[in-house]
């Protein structure tokens, strides 16, 4: 079991044998002195041709195909949850102010925020949703399946399994959040965007990419930095003159 489901599946028994303790069913808590799990960070490095493929994989001439790129494309530029993106309806998508938002009901943390959107998720957005069947009502998802019926992390986690099986790489739904988050740090954006972005309550979960980032920056600093070629040594000059 990885460190993050034992650190959610603690969080959720540890509450219910609070309730128990409180109703007086048990006496003590068992799960009160456990302590979660460290969990390391996990760097997400995606190849820019990985991404490309994956866009390219599902069949837009379908709405299937349609919704999958949509939804992938929506993730990259935004870091959107996976799950609060399939909640989200047609009145959530303001197409003149090119901003999707997130009511507070839909939020993982209960606090609503408007993402601003790209040029070409603004323009797919748009052709996914004037594709939606006239009987669908405007309760249905803008993500839904071609019934119009709700999707759930399960099935997005099938489809873009199909994808990865087609393109010979393997890519979480989640691991489309992350690639988002570094991207927008590497390409300049400051900690509170990518925070504010992502929806995180505190800067604990945005330090991670925070750090990740830095990482990368050493790396990046050992590899081009300019002082080692300055100071090294300079070849003696061949004597040429007889």
């Amino acid at each position: 079991m990885s460190p993050s489901t034992f650190n959610n599946r603690l969080v959720y028994l540890r509450a219910f044998f609070k309730y128990c303790v409180g109703e007086g069913y048990i006496t003590v808590n068992p799960l009160e002195h456990t302590k979660k799990r460290r969990t390391g960070n996990r760097a997400v490095a995606v190849e820019t041709e990985v991404l490309q493929a994956l866009l390219a994989a599902p069949d837009q001439r379908t709405f299937v195909g349609l919704r999958d790129y949509t939804l992938i494309v929506l993730t990259l530029d935004t870091g959107i949850r996976p799950s609060e993106a399939m909640k989200l309806i047609p009145q959530d998508f303001k197409l003149s102010l090119k901003e999707i938002h997130i009511p507070a009901q839909v939020a993982k943390n209960r606090s609503a925020r408007t993402l601003p959107l790209s040029d070409m998720t603004t323009k797919s957005l748009r052709k996914l949703i004037s594709v939606r069947d006239d009987e669908w009502g405007p309760d249905t998802p803008i993500f839904c399946s071609y019934e119009g019926r709700p999707l759930n992390r399960h099935t997005w986690g099938d489809r873009m399994e199909i994808y990865c099986k087609k393109i010979g790489v393997h890519i979480r739904p989640y691991d489309l959040r992350h690639v988002f988050a570094l991207e927008f740090l590497r390409n300049g954006a400051n900690s509170f965007a990518v925070q504010k972005s992502l929806g995180h309550s505190t800067m604990e979960m945005t330090r991670r990419y925070v750090s990740l980032v830095n990482n990368d920056l050493k790396a990046e600093h050992a590899k081009a930095s300019p002082i080692d070629r300055l100071l090294s040594k300079p070849k003696a000059k061949r004597n040429t003159k007889l």
